[in-house]
């Protein structure tokens, strides 16, 4: 009898996903019947047990509001996960469950695939999980960077132009603009903004959102998550799929 592969994705209010469909055309090319993978809508994070008790559950990704609330549910967590606090991929193996930060890597490679030598310090939007990964990778680059959120000593009612200015990669790691608020976009000085910045937004969908367009008119080189969000995903089939040993 053939056994049944079960992965997914955990969050909230996730019905327009990327990791489904990039999953299932996965099992496609490489003929995989028994593998499926599902979305699994949580409306609060406790409902995370009602997955672990089943059998052929071999693992999940983790997206916005759980990727640090998940770690009180695991054993183990990998070196990254632990150094960045956040987990976004659960490989679950002998009843054991390990925690994987997959958005380190593929955070990295795309800003190594975009940054230019000059660009050496950083202005992180946002604090969530995202962002904590973002920092470790600048962290690990040695690119210098300041965290605004809502709290922060620099935060998004008094970050001013000269600040912007002065950090030449802005990576905007909120949820604000995404699919279906689509219109909606951070309070932010675009002014500060020239072509010699490096402008990145996580979100992939939409592909253009309000803070890329808004930079992109002032001359920043944009970039979306989408090509991070391909990464993370094959890692996360790697975590799945390699670890067995």
């Amino acid at each position: 009898m053939v056994s049944n592969k079960k992965l997914g994705l955990i969050g909230r209010n996730i019905s327009y996903s990327f990791s489904k469909k990039f999953f299932e055309n996965k099992f496609q090319k490489l003929m995989l019947k028994d593998y499926s993978y599902n979305i699994f809508d949580l409306s609060e994070i406790q409902e995370v047990e009602n997955l672990f008790s089943s059998p052929e559950l071999l693992g999940f990704n983790v997206t916005i509001p759980y990727k640090e609330k998940i770690i009180d549910y695991l054993d183990e967590l990998s070196d990254e996960a632990e150094k960045i606090g956040a987990v976004n991929c659960v490989l679950i193996q002998n009843g054991k469950k390990t925690g994987y930060n997959t958005d380190a890597f593929g955070f990295e490679k795309t800003l190594l695939l975009h940054k230019k030598p000059q660009q050496d310090s950083a202005l992180i939007l946002g604090n969530g999980g995202a962002a904590k990964a973002v920092k470790y990778v600048l962290d690990k680059h040695g690119i210098a960077s300041k965290t605004i959120s809502r709290n922060s000593e620099i935060n998004f009612e008094n970050l001013d132009q000269q600040t912007v200015k002065n950090h030449k990669i802005i990576i905007q790691c909120t949820p604000v603009g995404t699919f279906p608020n689509i219109e909606d976009c951070i309070n932010f000085p675009f002014e500060g903004l020239s072509k010699e910045h490096l402008a990145i937004d996580l979100i992939y969908n939409p592909n253009y959102t309000k803070f890329i367009i808004n930079a992109s008119e002032k001359g920043a080189k944009t970039v979306n998550g989408y090509y991070m969000l391909e990464q993370q995903a094959e890692k996360a089939w790697e975590i799945w799929n390699f670890q067995k040993k």
